[in-house]
């Protein structure tokens, strides 16, 4: 057929398609984008989920002070349910809270020195994997989102340096 040897002679090259090589070009650009964007939103999501979580402590820490100024003998409440807090972590896990005064050494959160992390009360997630030990340096503990310092430390338990 001489009216195709390959080319469109009688069409414009405004008007001639899209050849099979550019349109592979395009797809593996598009693939290389996608490759590039689907990791950063995992990461993007993961930093919304801690971010939440800070936030949410950050709130419930302000529920407790506000608790323990208006009780009579100054006192944080025994559990979250004494102030109407009953939330779930950007996980679906509940929140944990365990006022010192009311519990063991052993029971507390603790530094690498095994130091108790809080005098007042602990707070905190269990992060993404929703497991935790009492040390911040176990394995099971570092991606948890934790309060320390009595509050003048908020954030991932792998972050925190007494």
């Amino acid at each position: 057929m001489s009216w195709y040897n390959g080319r469109f002679p009688n069409l414009a090259p405004s008007q001639r398609g899209i050849s099979y090589l550019e349109l592979m070009i395009a797809v593996a650009l598009l693939a290389l984008l996608v490759a590039i964007a689907i990791p950063s939103y995992g990461n993007y999501k993961k930093r919304m989920a801690i971010q939440t979580a800070i936030t949410d402590i950050r709130r419930i820490e302000q529920m407790l002070a506000r608790y323990e100024l208006q009780s009579v003998q100054g006192t944080f409440p025994n559990s979250l349910d004494q102030i109407g807090v009953n939330m779930t972590d950007p996980w679906g896990n509940p929140y944990q809270y365990l006022a010192a005064s009311s519990a063991t050494i052993g029971q507390l959160r603790k530094d690498r020195g095994l130091v108790p992390v809080n005098t007042d009360y602990d707070l905190y997630s269990n992060g993404p994997d929703g497991s935790t030990v009492s040390p911040l340096t176990s394995a099971l503990s570092r991606d948890d989102i934790v309060r320390a310092g009595n509050g003048g430390f908020v954030g991932s338990a792998s972050d925190y340096v007494p």
